[in-house]
């Protein structure tokens, strides 16, 4: 039986014990120590997302290009920032490596009263700024379980709310196929009728070369490389974290490919790949029901990484979803990037 976890399963001292008017700042690790401190914690925490684990960042930063702000309190973590390092042009850029979807703060949860957690937020944030090195520009995407940036807005950094779509909770299938659309549920049964054949743990090569030749068919190039990929996917495989799994018909012809990771708290829709010249076949919708009632003994949510596009919102809305709020976060010291950045925005119409 899953063992549901919850992000308070762990709560911080309690309030009487913990001073965050001192101890964050004085508690930080000596550099030396951090990376492998923070190694430690990963590997243990279950509210830490997959995709700050460092496991994760080795494959897709790699070891050597990703770090982390710490701040711990009698040996024990309660705040991380992992950060992936990126030089570029003279540049010193800490952002989203490859196929991480986000970043951004974890904090242990508080057991104090309201006002004291804020108080307790803030001075987490402020240890977690306070390490970050050097840099031209900062941008990740925050987990949607991080509702407070506003200690990052007062030290400069700005925001942007961006949406994905969950399904909550995956403890009843029946339930969570009851709330797709009657459009879903019939490109469900149009596939069974057609005779797509679902297959799990299809090659990574094979899965790759579907990605890139369904991108071709619609006049895109794949945006990551076969070794960004395989090392990804090796790694999932390796800590039992994902599944490649696909749709064939009777010809043996590949109509989609899903990429889907998890952790205790949530499954996430990593890369999506369907082959245009079969899009009204439903393979895509068979795919994602079956990955979903999969995943429900692993995780406790499933993520659909949403998406800003509007058909592609509302492709996930159609399986009942339910959109939730996550914060962009960035900074830019660097005056000669921050001109070039509103410059390009500005010719390609963002607001």
């Amino acid at each position: 039986m899953l063992e549901r976890v919850d992000y308070r399963e762990t709560p911080l001292p309690a309030a009487q014990d913990w001073q965050p008017s001192a101890a964050p700042r004085a508690a930080a690790p000596a550099v030396r120590d951090r990376k492998a401190l923070y190694r430690e914690f990963s590997a243990s925490e279950k509210t830490l997302p997959i995709f700050s684990r460092a496991w994760w960042l080795d494959a897709s930063a790699g070891a050597e290009h990703w770090d982390v702000a710490l701040v711990e309190n009698n040996g024990r973590v309660i705040a991380a920032l992992p950060y992936a390092i990126e030089r570029r042009l003279g540049l010193t850029l800490l952002t989203l490596p490859p196929f991480t979807k986000m970043l951004g703060p974890w904090l242990r949860e508080s057991s104090a009263k309201y006002a004291k957690r804020l108080s307790q937020q803030k001075d987490l944030m402020e240890a977690l700024i306070d390490q970050l090195p050097a840099y031209d520009h900062f941008d990740q995407n925050w987990h949607y379980s991080q509702t407070n940036w506003l200690p990052f807005y007062w030290r400069g950094f700005r925001e942007t709310t961006r949406y994905t779509y969950l399904l909550e909770d995956l403890g009843d299938m029946d339930k969570v196929v009851a709330g797709f659309e009657n459009s879903k549920r019939a490109n469900i049964r149009k596939a069974v009728e057609r005779g797509i054949e679902v297959v799990y743990d299809i090659p990574a090569r094979t899965f790759y070369e579907h990605h890139c030749l369904t991108l071709a068919k619609k006049g895109a190039k794949i945006a990551y490389g076969w070794e960004e990929f395989r090392r990804i996917h090796d790694a999932c495989y390796a800590h039992g974290a994902g599944r490649t799994i696909a749709a064939y018909d009777r010809h043996g012809n590949l109509h989609a490919a899903l990429f889907v990771i998890w952790d205790e708290m949530s499954a996430y829709a990593l890369i999506c790949a369907i082959d245009p010249d079969y899009l009204t076949h439903g393979a895509a919708s068979l795919l994602n029901q079956q990955i979903i009632a999969y995943v429900a003994d692993k995780t406790r949510r499933f993520d659909f990484e949403g998406s800003m596009i509007e058909s592609v919102e509302r492709s996930f809305r159609q399986y009942g979803a339910v959109q939730t709020p996550y914060f962009a976060v960035s900074r830019t010291p660097s005056r000669l990037l921050k001109t070039f950045l509103f410059l390009r925005d500005l010719k390609a119409g963002t607001p």
